[in-house]
């Protein structure tokens, strides 16, 4: 399922926020750990991750923009790790509706984040889409 695609994917960005050397035996280990087995949810996990790491730049000043030039070393890493996913799924992932790409990423922040990123993801990224 994409869900556990995304939350491998999550894993990986997150690692890769601390580690920048975030080495493949890593991206194994969480792919099985997810269980990751079919090659279509592999993929997903793996095109993600690497969407990711080559726009990330321009990622991130998406997300500045977003949050009104409200820099990016002041958002909860594991925010932004959501917020790249997300954002990686809207602009480079057609056949991904953006409300799906929301609705996911704000599921994870309920689960992985603080008790209030739901709604700062949620927020960001409608804006975002509504752009």
């Amino acid at each position: 399922m994409r869900n556990a695609a995304r939350e491998a994917a999550l894993n990986i960005i997150f690692a890769q926020q601390f580690n920048t050397d975030c080495i493949d035996s890593l991206k194994k280990k969480i792919y099985k750990q997810f269980a990751l087995e079919k090659d279509e949810d592999l993929l997903f996990a793996a095109d993600l991750v690497a969407t990711v790491e080559e726009h990330r730049a321009e990622l991130i000043a998406g997300i500045e923009d977003a949050c009104h030039h409200y820099l990016e070393n002041r958002i909860n890493p594991m925010d932004k790790s959501i917020l790249l996913i997300a954002m990686a799924e809207i602009k480079y992932f057609d056949d991904i509706p953006p409300v799906v790409s929301v609705s996911e990423a704000t599921g994870l922040a309920r689960k992985y984040s603080t008790e209030t990123s739901a709604d700062f993801v949620n927020g960001v990224l409608s804006g975002v889409i509504n752009k």
